[in-house]
């Protein structure tokens, strides 16, 4: 008898959204009970230093291509209608593939304000899934609730029946639906959360919930851009907490069905935060340390993020990473895991952490590079920067120390530069020269079948 060929291993990319570093207890938050993500850092490895992108866009982007944003990124809430996602490899290499959650990738601007890049993204239809799940597939002004009573669009058609149902909770049953049907199939599962964005809404564990209801879906017009835009919606920031632990909750559900199966051992689950975590909320880190959200800006509130991995037989227990990650080493580190290698010409400029995990030294990265350019209708700020551990240089020339100024007041300007200052602008300058602009961004030509 021929010899089989062995299994390769099933991978789950979890996301939450506006959920920063300081949030998760392992990480020594202490204003949210998160025993589920508590539990995975226990059984595998937490990251220190993982950093993506200010606002979700941008990271999202990022994550599913592999790539810098200079190289692709075409405008808030839009990826290029060609662009080749981790969707495309997987299933080209012959797994069954699912996203279900959020996707807001397709067309965001309103028709009256900011037309002239409505429907300029890809469809949910075209990103390689298999199968999706999700809110947010089209228009902005379709969008609807993401939470109770929510619009989501499952594999072609528009579900009639969630009254009542919680976004969240739909995403998790189609995601264990998908897991029980493909238990004996290679399968590569995305799930970008609803939770925790804003609005700030109950959950079905708030005894609010039942008495709740959603903002109505509203026609667009200059008096509701304000309500449907990022972020804006109305809403009561003391949910928050509620949201949180409820993100905990369902994630929590995916691992038990894994472990119903028996495929953990076969499976690595690895979840990380889109971007920092809202700047109207303040968490407490430890005992007395308060911490207040920064997303949509540069600093390390705004791109700090949990990662956390678990893998049973491979992910050493209670381990804990320092080595600098950004969004855009999730895809060669998944393709690493699964073995695939990506087509002639595809370019990535992440580096896999697969040693790492498997508790070797691996290619750890010196520095970590930021292209940030929201073209958001409410973060209008452009920058690009490169750190170290320590450092921090911006192409205008500022220089930060983040051991001494973590929310950098006091920059640094070239002239003022002391012996180690000096040093780390000679070492990290260079840099922007390997990160230039291109427009438009080059059309990549892959065939994904």
């Amino acid at each position: 008898m021929p010899n089989m060929p062995e299994r390769r291993p099933n991978i789950i990319l979890i996301m939450s959204d506006d959920l920063g570093y300081e949030v998760i207890g392992a990480d020594g938050g202490t204003s949210y009970k998160t025993p589920v993500l508590d539990r995975m850092a226990a059984n595998g490895m937490r990251f220190e230093n993982a950093h993506v992108q200010p606002l979700c866009t941008p990271t999202r982007v990022q994550l599913m291509t592999g790539k810098y944003n200079f190289r692709n990124y075409i405008g808030f809430g839009l990826m290029r209608p060609d662009e080749v996602t981790f969707g495309h490899l997987f299933s080209d290499a012959g797994y069954k593939t699912l996203i279900s959650g959020k996707w807001q990738l397709y067309s965001y601007n309103p028709p009256e304000e900011f037309p002239e890049m409505r429907n300029k993204g890809q469809r949910i239809e075209d990103a390689g899934f298999d199968e999706y799940c999700v809110w947010h597939a089209h228009h902005t002004e379709q969008k609807g609730s993401r939470y109770k009573d929510p619009v989501i669009y499952e594999n072609g058609k528009y579900l009639t029946d969630t009254a009542g149902k919680y976004g969240e909770d739909i995403f998790t049953d189609y995601i264990l639906d998908f897991v029980d049907r493909n238990k004996d199939e290679e399968f590569f599962v995305y799930f970008p959360m609803a939770l925790t964005h804003g609005p700030f809404e109950p959950t079905p564990d708030s005894p609010e919930f039942d008495d709740f209801e959603p903002m109505p879906n509203k026609k667009l017009g200059g008096a509701t851009w304000a309500a449907l835009g990022e972020g804006a919606d109305a809403s009561d920031a003391r949910f928050y907490k509620d949201m949180v632990e409820y993100h905990d909750k369902v994630i929590g559900r995916v691992n038990d069905k894994l472990e119903e199966l028996g495929l953990r051992e076969n499976t690595i689950v690895i979840y990380v935060g889109d971007n920092g975590s809202p700047q109207e909320v303040c968490s407490i880190v430890h005992e007395h340390h308060e911490v207040c959200g920064g997303k949509g800006l540069t600093n390390d509130r705004g791109t700090h993020v949990p990662l956390i991995c678990e893998w049973p037989g491979t992910i050493a227990a209670d381990s804990v990473e320092h080595a600098l990650i950004d969004s855009s080493d999730f895809l060669p580190t998944i393709l690493d895991i699964a073995g695939i290698e990506p087509p002639s010409g595809f370019e990535m400029d992440g580096r896999s952490f697969l040693p790492q995990l498997k508790g070797e030294k691996g290619n750890p990265r010196e520095w970590v590079y930021f292209h940030f350019e929201p073209k958001s209708p409410r973060v209008h700020r452009y920058a690009r920067y490169v750190r170290d551990m320590r450092w921090k240089l911006f192409d205008d020339g500022r220089l930060f120390d983040l051991d001494s100024d973590p929310d950098e007041e006091y920059p640094i300007q070239a002239g003022q530069d002391k012996d180690g200052q000096a040093d780390a602008r000679k070492r990290l300058e260079p840099i922007f020269a390997q990160m230039v602009p291109e427009t438009p961004p080059v059309k990549q030509e892959i065939d994904h079948g």
